[in-house]
Parts: structure tokens; sequence; C-alpha cells
């Protein structure tokens, strides 16, 4: 169950009140248990959690790729969701590196580090050239919104989408927190073995730990609804990932642009006008 039915009252201006009834996006708490060993729990959204553990155990790094997942065994408990990862061989030492027993709120960026030197990890490979051009990132954020039905029942739900270099989106995942989101949506893209073809586009503000997700994806760009933080964007130039913010109907910001795709437009003449945001 991803949402659920609670009785509200709508408040008026004018003082009036009216009963009714809202659907709500159901929180529930998910642990992760890799090879017996318990790792993370995650407040998010109890679907597709087969494509988050495996997005989970590749931005977390402690696989390589999807097959390196063995074996996901997902059930409910009486306080919440449990989901049972096992580990090809190889890669069972780095959950003995970096573990501990956590408690987040909703969504876990960076989980299982025991010090501030080892929140920059290095990401193998460099993100390539982006293909698409601008009119594909426009159609495709106003694309998104048709290809989120949670949040269109709840409101209460980010998503992360793969998109084709015309902007078509390909696949989208949804979830109460922006990291579980693109961590389903890395899982997913894994599992079935497509790559993110165009860019990746998300509703959330870009933050540090989204950048790097991406890049541990391959994805060559990646948009976001929101702004993006000082170290996301300091993240997204020393690997050299294409970023684009502020996403809106009229107006992209461009925040980096290593293969100087947006900025040559700009120097034609066409540079679009910057958000108001």
């Amino acid at each position: 169950m991803t949402a659920r039915d609670t009785p509200t009252v709508i408040l008026r201006p004018n003082g009036a009140a009216d009963t009714g009834a809202r659907a709500l996006a159901v929180e529930a708490p998910v642990a992760i248990e890799v090879d017996g060993i318990g790792y993370a729990v995650m407040m998010a959204t109890p679907a597709e959690l087969t494509d988050f553990a495996t997005g989970f155990m590749l931005t977390e790094r402690l696989a390589d790729t999807a097959a390196d997942v063995r074996d996901i065994d997902v059930f409910e408990g009486e306080a919440g969701w449990i989901v049972r990862v096992s580990l090809a061989a190889h890669c069972r030492g780095r959950i003995h590196d970096r573990v501990r027993h956590r408690s987040s709120d909703t969504g876990c960026g960076l989980c299982g580090l025991s010090g501030l030197e080892q929140v920059r990890r290095p990401v193998a490979g460099r993100p390539p050239r982006p293909v698409a051009a601008a009119p594909a990132l426009f159609a495709a954020a106003a694309a998104l919104r048709g290809s989120q039905p949670l949040n269109r029942l709840t409101g209460a739900v980010h998503a992360a989408a793969a998109c084709d270099a015309g902007g078509a989106i390909l696949a989208v995942r949804e979830d109460v927190g922006r990291h579980n989101a693109l961590d389903k949506l890395a899982g997913a893209l894994a599992r079935t073995g497509d790559g993110p073809q165009g860019f990746l586009l998300v509703t959330s503000r870009i933050s540090f730990e989204m950048v790097d997700k991406a890049l541990v994806i391959g994805a060559p760009l990646l948009v976001g609804v929101s702004a993006p933080t000082t170290m996301a964007v300091d993240h997204a130039r020393e690997y050299g990932l294409t970023l684009v913010a502020l996403a809106r109907a009229d107006a992209m910001l461009v925040v980096n642009d290593p293969w100087n795709i947006f900025n040559a437009v700009a120097e034609e003449g066409l540079e679009p006008p910057t958000p108001g945001l």
C-alpha cells in the first residue's frame, strides 16, 4: 500500500469548515540487512523495494553491478518492512568495513559512514558527453507531472526519472524520500540493464548525495526542479557531471557545463532568461 485515506477538515478564509478525506502517502520504516548484518533503516514508501535495495547497494558502493546482488527477500514485519540482501562473495568484506546500525529520517543520503573523511567517496569513471539538447530537457520537465501517479494522489512524494536524448521519459520511481526515489531508479535501470541514455530528472533540490548517486548510475546529465547546494556543484565539477537546476517551463539554470554544450548556445546569442527563483 502506497497511500491511505484519512479524515480531514478543510478550513475556509471566511471561517467555514468542511469535512472530507485526503489520501496520504504511506511512510514506513524499511530496514536493510546485508548478509545478516543490519546496515540502515530508512523511512520510505514501501513499494518497489527490490529496485530500492539493488540501487542502494550500488550507490552505497557495497556492490559494483546488479549481478553482485545475488538475492533480495522483502517482507513486512510488525514494525515495518525488512529487506534482506545477499551479496556476491567478493563484495561481502565491504559491509564489515562500514557497518553500523542506523535510523534516519526520510531517506538516507550517506549511510554507513563513520567519519567526515568518508563522505567524498571515489567514483569509478567519468560521465559521458550529454547528447540531449535544451528542448529535450523542457519536454521531459513538462511530461514528468503526468508520470507521478502517487504524487498526483497525495502531493507528498518525490520522483526520479530516466529520460532519453529526446526528452521521452523511460522510467520513473516515486518515494517520500528524494534519495530513495533515485536509489529505486538506479536499481530499476541496473536490473533491466538499461543505462541512463539521455539524462536524469529529479523533482527535488540537487544535494551532494543526489549528484553522487547520479555519478554512480553513470548519468551524463542531471536535471533538478529545485536549486543545487554548494557541495553538489563542487562534486559535479570534480567529476565532470553536467548539471542543470531550477527546471521550469520557461527557463532552466545551467550550473555546470563541462562540455560547453549550453554555453556554446549562449555565446551564439540564444541564451534563455535566468529563472527568477
